[in-house]
């Protein structure tokens, strides 16, 4: 589950960037997403957690979703950042035969992109 301060738009990110479809709604407040084998689900922040400036929420956690896509990460990963959504350089690891990069949703939710190499 994600904590977030615009549902609607969250909800957006994730089924227009990864494919995700809407399971259950309950508009402006909860929504889950079916990503596969798995469920996201969106929760509206509790009140104490919105700022008081105006400025956007961002979470603080260390949780990491990972997105494993079948198309090219260069091109996913381009498609993403001409979105504007803040997606770092991509990595890879000795002895893994994948692809990395890692990204943050627009209330600081970071998730990572996997390609499968071979």
């Amino acid at each position: 589950m994600l904590f977030g301060h615009d549902i609607n738009k969250l909800k957006t990110f994730y089924t227009d960037n990864f494919g995700c479809t809407v399971a259950e709604e309950i508009k402006n407040e909860w929504v889950v997403l079916n990503a596969g084998q798995m469920e996201i689900a969106l929760h509206k922040i509790g009140q104490e957690h919105t700022t008081e400036n105006g400025e956007g929420f961002k979470a603080e956690s260390n949780t990491k979703l990972v997105f494993r896509i079948d198309t090219d990460l260069h091109l996913f990963r381009q498609k993403l950042l001409n979105s504007g959504v803040l997606v770092k350089d991509i990595k890879s690891f000795t002895g893994i035969n994948s692809l990395f990069c890692d990204g943050e949703d627009f209330e600081g939710n970071i998730f990572q992109l996997e390609q499968r190499l071979g």
